[in-house]
């Protein structure tokens, strides 16, 4: 097969184009966004027109969705495929989902559900992949060479704490304290559940007006589409904002009680008892982290609102113990207590570091437990060789 492959820098991208060559797919890739993030709708279209002109494709292949890119695919009768690996993403919710040639998919189930419907029979839900033996690879070398005892921790996190991703910071100094007052309980609401996110239900039109008349730029997609307030403000706004409170409260709560190493280009002065180590290289020193970690904390994104993140299937891949949040769909593809292990409160997380910095055999049974379930039900070669088959059928 002849692959088209629009890249601009997701960290799966190497795992991916990497799967399709040993697959034997011939695939040309297009990378000027990696290194050129100005590049617009307008410079994607002509780069892929300009490759479409001069051979012949199956199909382009996108992570994420470009609706400018389904939108050219569809003029040339080309299939355009994409994998949607974050959330949320509101591209999807432009006029050209529904466009004949789209073969997308999508991890997060809820969020499948809100654009299936535009385009029924073109659009699935397709839970993520991992390469394990890449992983395994540059922890066996960290270890060769004695760099590996750098990152052994008890406990650890990897990831943002979201404070530079939440736009509801950006309220207006005269936003009303009643707006404010509102949105912050629907945050305390929805930081007391974990499995079932409600938080743009309790939006009511007042609101809505209210928050898009006091806040800057607010979001505004600038082609046809089938956005509404409601998802923008409980997705994007809401959701990233929770993520942020979450996560300060979570590594504040734990590193009062036990050391905590926290690797993150966040600013971390709101958890200043965690043992800040910065931002660390997401190839080379993020699977070491994760396996040299007797526990790895895992406090998923609220805009991923049932689906399993690439963090989780990147931590089982380097044979890492997982302490999650509850999530829908984690416990749908791994087993709870034999492949990881999940909180539903904040509160009761300390026990559960407790009774697993306690318990090393059965810590080293469930984290070999999921490594082994990714490398043999979730590589790449088995779930993109699912996925071509999916996007080719009739």
């Amino acid at each position: 097969m002849n692959i088209l492959f629009y890249r601009y820098g997701s960290i799966c991208e190497e795992d991916i184009l990497k799967c399709f060559r040993q697959s034997g797919h011939k695939c040309i890739t297009i990378e000027d966004e990696i290194r050129d993030k100005s590049i617009t709708g307008a410079d994607s279209v002509r780069l892929v027109d300009e490759k479409l002109q001069n051979d012949a494709f199956d199909c382009v292949f996108t992570i994420n969705f470009y609706p400018s890119i389904s939108d050219l695919c569809n003029v040339y009768h080309i299939r355009y495929i994409c994998w949607v690996v974050d959330s949320p993403v509101l591209e999807l919710f432009a006029s050209s989902i529904s466009n004949e040639y789209n073969r997308v998919f999508v991890f997060d189930r809820s969020q499948y559900e809100d654009i299936c419907a535009f385009n029924p029979g073109r659009i699935f839900h397709y839970p993520l992949a991992v390469d394990t033996d890449a992983k395994q690879d540059v922890i066996k070398e960290a270890v060769a060479n004695g760099r590996s005892k750098t990152y052994k921790s008890d406990i650890s996190f990897v990831g943002s704490l979201y404070s530079e991703k939440d736009p509801v910071n950006s309220l207006k100094d005269d936003a009303p304290d009643y707006l404010k007052g509102y949105l912050e309980g629907i945050c305390e609401a929805q930081l007391k559940v974990y499995g079932y996110y409600f938080a743009q239900e309790l939006l009511d039109e007042k609101i809505m007006d209210d928050f898009k008349a006091h806040v800057n730029d607010y979001y505004v997609m600038k082609c046809e589409n089938h956005l509404t307030d409601r998802i923008v403000i409980g997705q994007y706004y809401l959701g990233n904002h929770i993520t942020a409170m979450e996560r300060e409260r979570l590594i504040s709560h734990i590193s009062e009680l036990y050391p905590l190493d926290l690797y993150t280009r966040s600013d971390t002065a709101p958890v200043r008892r965690a043992n800040c180590k910065g931002g660390c290289e997401t190839l080379t020193e993020m699977p070491v982290i994760f396996h040299e970690s007797r526990i790895n904390i895992n406090p998923t994104s609220k805009a991923i609102r049932s689906g399993v993140p690439l963090r989780v299937f990147d931590i089982f891949a380097c044979e890492g113990f997982m302490l999650s949040n509850y999530q829908t769909e984690m416990c749908e593809l791994f087993v709870p207590g034999e492949d990881f292990v999940y909180y539903d409160s904040i509160e009761q997380v300390p026990e559960l570091i407790v009774y697993y910095l306690e318990h090393e055999d059965k810590r080293r049974e469930i984290s070999h437990n999921g490594y082994t379930k990714v490398k043999e039900e979730y590589s790449y070669m088995v779930r993109l060789n699912g996925l071509l088959l999916k996007a080719f059928e009739n």
